[in-house]
């Protein structure tokens, strides 16, 4: 796919390969999430009985959103949804046997796919228009040129974890109705109905496939308004799945989804107030981040006056992408916590530490190895990707299939990751502006990236801090696989140095802010009852 916008010429004429930015064009490899991505059907490990009991993040209560107790199942109106389920069953379509089948492994890790396929598609910069400047997308006009959201790395952490709370949240809600009403699944009343998915004895009501495809429906439509028509497809199969498969009947799912979308409202409400509609800022603002800078150079025993800040290298000059992202609200985590956690300053522009520095990134500009460009473009998940975070969850979502989990444990699992991963961009681009540090090729211009060049300070390195939040969240979950999540972090992380983007500094500290971003998260989940 070949977009127009500005960026680093002389990089990508070195290497005529996907997913590097050119001065004139982008070439980038859009990660298609395939329908044959392996998810295979899902036997709980456990059912979690008693996830209704752990702790919630948003909501106050499993029971804040009330749901009725159902008819029972020797009532007629119910005995009425059985007979509509086994004549469905007898002219199933291959099409629709394919939907059961795509939703089989369980719909947490079915959404995660397709929102990293929506994150991948919109994450595409603004071209600039004739008069020489760059047009915001315009969330009340999403289909306009440019396209609505840009789903930058800050954006796409966000959103990751505005959709996996969402999830965990109605799960437990979910949990709690299913054992307060305990009625089975259809195919454990009626043994003439098929169980088209794997058995077990999880109670059937409130649906929580419904629950699943109300909240993230809700969620994915106010994130990605231009793909509303994909959405609310998905959503609807994945209730016709359950349906058709034997798990659930109409007034199973009827009650899963007033729950899901009631819930979505809540976590709705928590976005609208949380700062990111002024993470873009104006003109001025932007300019007043320069003059905070310059003080803290100053108090930090610099003079603010001789450090070089950072400013954008394209051409026309972009605007900051999402400056005032450090004023996002965060995930367990007060705007005291992300300032007491601020790593220290970055090696001063003037010092003899930073030429120090600068020295080390040339020689990678100049002498990378075959295996190291090739980590740099494993880990560049630049414009057209599903971003680092999305990467991570790219990893995650391999080790909660093979785990079995139940679908309101892999929800568990996918919002403390993306709690992290949000905290973390929220924690990394407040230090970006707090401290203003330029690009290596700001300072020493015969530098030569192997990667694009993002529009945005350098320290620390967003890579690293992603990457040691995610590694940190994985290794509690997972901690026998804990020694590959940290390799795994460290080659993200370093593979900015390589690509000659970002200095040792903003790779060391981005890996040490990160780890303590990531124990806020950890702190809580050993605490929420689920263990």
């Amino acid at each position: 796919m070949i977009v127009m916008t500005m960026n680093t010429i002389q990089t990508s004429l070195r290497l005529l390969i996907p997913c590097l930015f050119i001065t004139v064009i982008i070439v980038s490899c859009q990660q298609e999430i395939e329908d044959g991505e392996i998810v295979k059907p899902l036997t709980p490990a456990r059912l979690d009985e008693d996830a209704g009991t752990w702790s919630m993040i948003v909501l106050t209560s499993p029971d804040q959103v009330p749901v009725a107790a159902p008819a029972s199942v020797t009532s007629d109106a119910y005995k009425a949804e059985l007979e509509a389920i086994k004549k469905a069953q007898q002219s199933l379509s291959s099409a629709q046997q394919r939907t059961i089948d795509f939703w089989s492994g369980g719909g947490v890790l079915r959404w995660n796919q397709i929102m990293r396929e929506l994150v991948a598609r919109y994450n595409l910069p603004p071209a600039p228009n004739d008069q020489g400047t760059y047009p915001t997308p315009d969330p009340e006009n999403p289909f306009a040129d440019p396209k609505f959201p840009f789903s930058n790395p800050p954006y796409a952490a966000r959103a990751y974890s505005y959709v996996s709370v969402a999830q965990y949240e109605g799960m437990k809600a979910a949990w709690h109705y299913k054992y307060l009403y305990n009625r089975p699944a259809p195919y454990t009343v009626d043994a003439s109905i098929k169980a088209l998915v794997p058995k077990t004895t999880l109670p059937a009501y409130p649906s929580e496939d419904a629950v699943l495809s109300g909240v993230t429906v809700e969620l994915l439509k106010l994130l990605f308004p231009a793909s509303v028509e994909e959405i609310t497809k998905h959503a609807a199969d994945q209730r016709n799945a359950a349906l058709w498969s034997g798990k659930a009947s109409s007034s199973d799912i009827a009650a899963g989804l007033a729950l899901g979308k009631s819930i979505a409202a809540i976590i709705i409400a928590r976005a609208s107030t949380d700062g990111m509609r002024n993470a873009i800022g104006t003109p001025a603002q932007w300019e007043a981040l320069y003059d905070s800078a310059r003080v803290h150079w100053t108090k930090a025993g610099v003079n603010g006056g001789t450090e070089v800040l950072w400013k954008s290298l394209e051409i026309p000059p972009r605007p900051p992408m999402l400056p005032f992202f450090g004023q996002v609200k965060g995930w367990l985590m007060t705007p005291q916590d992300f300032a007491a956690n601020r790593p220290g300053p970055p090696p001063s522009s003037v010092s003899e530490k930073m030429k120090e520095e600068i020295e080390e990134v040339k020689r990678y500009s100049i002498n990378a190895t075959r295996n190291q460009i090739a980590i740099v473009h494993k880990w560049a998940d630049g414009v057209g990707t599903y971003t680092p975070p999305g990467h991570w969850n790219d990893i995650a979502a391999e080790y909660v299939r093979d785990a079995n989990y139940s679908e309101v444990r892999a929800a568990r699992a996918m919002a403390l990751l993306n709690m992290a991963l949000h905290n973390a961009g929220v924690a990394c681009w407040e230090n970006k502006y707090y401290w203003m540090n330029p690009r290596p090729s700001q300072l020493d211009p015969s530098i030569k990236t192997w990667t694009g060049l993002p529009n945005f300070p350098a320290y620390g390195s967003g890579h690293s801090t992603f990457s040691s939040s995610a590694a940190g969240v994985l290794s509690y979950l997972f901690p026998v696989h804990a020694d590959y999540f940290i390799m795994q972090a460290d080659e993200a992380a370093i593979s900015r140095l390589y690509g000659a983007i970002h200095y040792r500094a903003d790779i060391e500290d981005g890996m040490t802010h990160g780890e303590r971003i990531a124990s806020f998260v950890v702190n809580f989940a050993k605490q929420d009852g689920a263990d």
